[in-house]
């Protein structure tokens, strides 16, 4: 029994041993993490104050690169503002030098007039001179022949004529060349071009208003585009038109010069499709043209649409409607003809319906009595004879076709419409500053410029441009060589220095162009 006490004793011992040795074990393994726990701790704290450190250098750096980017911006703007007022400053100082060195010349011009006029004179002696040894040399050789060929002198003259025709006429354009470019070289020249651009400055401001418009660009860059690579869109888009593009210093502008309106409307409309579509090229600018003309027919019959249906008129023809929007692009004598005939038209209603006739027919007349002013070519035939004409062939009233065609008393009146209408169109042009005689004129000496070139064969189309100082000719390639292109020049110059009565002097440009076209399938 004591033997197995003590056993139970040692068992109790050895379990209490036990447990005290693994609290022990327990303790120093919690101690051991404690410790293992702070150095993590610290470390992980070390590593998130270096990487604060680091972001906070990192944004001061961004925030110093961004300061430094934005000064380089600031410096560049200020760059710029300065850069463009020394170009302004620039081009002052440039157009006083030039305005100076003008001044400079013209004195300097004034002063060798005298020996240019000295120079010309002895220049016409050696012509009459030539022109007389011409004739003794001309007289010798048909009497020569005479002898030779025993035939007449006017069978001598024209084979002589015609064996010398083509060598003649290449000599004589030679040496009208070579006068011309001598003349160019003398002071007269010089003086009589600075005299003629002050006139057209001074005498062309009525002309300006109406034969000019100018189109707005939304920046001066489409300037380069419209004028393309060595002028070619520019030129084509006047062969085109017949308007005579002027692209100068006028920010965000370019003038369009013709004394035709419809010419003017058509180029300003073209232009503004080109710069909205982009594709601006010869090929391109033809067919915009040629689109945009189809639309100014439309727009033509939309006008005349609009005004009978203003004035209250019915049954008139489709032609004579088409005849009514055309006059939107016609002037007499600076007057605008469709306003003009509006006006008339007004005027013939409220005067009838005074006098207790028929206000409805009277508008009718008055706003007809002036269409044969819009001939599609050029007549002979009174307009008011020639609007009779049309009101006759498309069924107007006999009280308003001899309304139209008596109201400038061409025939007699039979109405009384005609005094009517004549009175109103009197009124309407009578009043102060609703027309321009000069304009007029003028438009008509331009039409008559054109005219000319037209009388000559190979001839495609002719624009007047510059007001006048410039005849433009398209010939047609097949028929028109460049030797004759020649020859045609100096012949239209020449014809117009014989028949017509302008101011100053009248270039003749005579334009060639080939062109091969193929179509790959």
């Amino acid at each position: 029994m004591n033997t197995t006490i003590l056993y139970v004793i040692l068992i109790l011992v050895g379990v209490l041993a036990g447990f005290l040795i693994a609290k022990f074990f327990e303790k120093s393994n919690a101690s051991k993490l404690v410790k293992n726990a702070k150095k993590e701790a610290v470390s992980v704290l070390k590593e998130a104050a270096n990487e604060a450190e680091s972001i906070k250098k990192d944004k001061i750096l961004q925030a110093k690169e961004k300061f430094i980017e934005l000064k380089s911006e600031h410096e560049k703007v200020i760059l710029d503002r300065e850069k463009k007022i020394a170009e302004a400053e620039k081009r002052t100082r440039d157009k006083e030098s030039q305005i100076s060195g003008e001044l400079a010349k013209n004195k300097k011009l004034s002063a060798d007039l005298e020996k240019g006029l000295k120079d010309i004179e002895q220049k016409q002696e050696y012509l009459d001179r030539k022109t007389q040894e011409v004739e003794k040399l001309h007289k010798s050789q048909v009497e020569q022949l005479e002898v030779i060929s025993q035939l007449s002198a006017e069978d001598a003259k024209k084979q002589l004529v015609e064996s010398l025709k083509n060598e003649a006429k290449t000599e004589a354009m030679g040496f009208i060349q070579q006068s011309m470019e001598e003349a160019k070289l003398t002071a007269q020249q010089d003086a009589k071009k600075i005299i003629i651009n002050t006139i057209q400055r001074i005498g062309t401001e009525e002309a300006i208003e109406n034969c000019v418009s100018v189109f707005n660009l939304e920046s001066d860059d489409v300037k380069g585009r419209i004028i393309g690579r060595e002028g070619r869109n520019i030129r084509a888009i006047e062969a085109a038109t017949g308007v005579e593009i002027i692209v100068d210093d006028t920010p965000e502008a370019i003038i369009l010069s013709c004394f035709d309106s419809v010419r003017r409307e058509i180029a300003r409309l073209s232009l503004h499709k080109l710069v909205t579509d982009g594709r601006i090229h010869p090929a391109r600018i033809e067919e915009v043209v040629e689109k945009t003309t189809k639309q100014i027919e439309q727009e033509i019959i939309e006008v005349g649409k609009r005004t009978v249906i203003d004035l209250g008129i019915h049954g008139l023809h489709p032609e004579l409607i088409k005849i009514v929007g055309r006059m939107k692009y016609r002037s007499s004598y600076g007057q605008n003809l469709l306003q003009h005939s509006r006006e008339v038209a007004k005027l013939c209603g409220v005067m009838a319906a005074e006098l207790g006739l028929n206000p409805k027919l009277a508008k009718r007349a008055g706003l007809l009595h002036d269409i044969g002013k819009v001939p599609d070519t050029e007549t002979e035939i009174p307009h008011a004879i020639l609007g009779m004409q049309w009101a006759e062939k498309y069924g107007e009233k006999e009280e308003v076709c001899n309304a139209i065609g008596a109201h400038h008393d061409e025939i007699e009146m039979k109405t009384l419409f005609a005094p009517i209408v004549q009175v109103c169109d009197a009124i309407s042009g009578a009043r102060p500053g609703a027309r321009r005689q000069v304009l007029d004129s003028y438009i008509q000496r331009l039409k008559d410029l054109e005219q000319v070139a037209y009388g000559f064969q190979g001839v495609n189309k002719a624009y007047a441009i510059q007001a006048g100082r410039e005849l433009r000719v398209m010939v047609e390639s097949d028929k028109v060589s460049d030797e004759m292109a020649a020859g045609l020049s100096f012949d239209i110059s020449q014809k117009i220095q014989t028949e017509m009565t302008y101011p100053g002097q009248v270039r003749v440009t005579v334009i060639r162009e080939t062109r091969s076209v193929n179509i790959a399938k």
